[in-house]
């Protein structure tokens, strides 16, 4: 065999070595894999700002009085109108009339008492109770609220919540609980929702004016940060709407 055969044979044999059959080469290059993030099922947690939330209060409790005694004054003198009118044109069959204005005028009137039994109850809990110092907490599992003045936390299932509100009331900007239509203190997988200061919040009376649930600037997370997180949790079902 001729010497440059022998030079080809080794250089085949440099370039394309072949490892034994089921032994890995100890000199082959290390392949890095990349993992996907997996969720820890850690919650996202919400704190409030306790100096934004009494003063928050004081403003809350100021609005609804100066609302209770604007309806009283409304209620008093529908009354008052319907009562001289049955007694300055007797027999003029204005008396069906008059009732019924009287009976309009009467949900009025207990508006007031309403505004201020609900306020004796949550100072009474206020007296009672250190200010929680977290406004709200999502997990996969759902959302729990922490309202002011209420016993306990608010719990919903995802499927119950549609998200917040971002609606500017009073002059400041508050977050309001947005649920399914139907959804009752009675739905399966809500708790909380039957509690007298919840009820004042979530689906106020009526003749009560929206106070808001969480004040946007009391909280220590941002808006599009509490928005994003609600998504996530809910699979994209829950959300911020603004």
């Amino acid at each position: 065999m001729s010497e440059d055969g022998d030079t080809s044979q080794h250089v085949v044999e440099q370039v394309s070595p072949e490892p034994e059959s089921g032994l890995e080469s100890d000199d082959s290059p290390e392949v890095e894999v990349q993992v996907p993030p997996q969720d820890s099922g850690a919650p996202f947690v919400v704190g409030v700002d306790r100096e934004a939330v009494m003063r928050r209060r004081e403003v809350v409790r100021t609005v609804e009085r100066r609302g209770a005694w604007i309806t009283l004054a409304i209620g008093v003198v529908g009354i008052a109108a319907a009562l001289y009118a049955l007694l300055a044109f007797r027999g003029s069959g204005m008396w069906p009339f008059a009732i019924l204005l009287i009976l309009a005028m009467i949900p009025l009137v207990l508006s007031t008492v309403m505004v201020y039994r609900l306020q004796a109850e949550r100072q009474q809990w206020y007296d009672s109770n250190e200010l929680q110092p977290v406004a709200m907490r999502m997990s996969l599992k759902g959302l729990e609220l922490a309202c002011d003045g209420a016993a306990y936390p608010v719990v919903l299932q995802w499927q119950t919540v549609r998200g917040f509100r971002q609606q500017k009331l009073l002059g400041q900007y508050v977050l309001d609980l947005d649920l399914v239509p139907g959804v009752s203190a009675t739905t399966a997988g809500v708790r909380g929702l039957d509690q007298a200061p919840v009820r004042s919040v979530v689906k106020p009376n009526p003749l009560l004016r929206p106070t808001g649930l969480f004040l946007v600037k009391a909280l220590d997370q941002p808006v599009h940060i509490i928005d994003e997180a609600m998504k996530h949790f809910s699979g994209g079902t829950a959300q911020v709407r603004r």
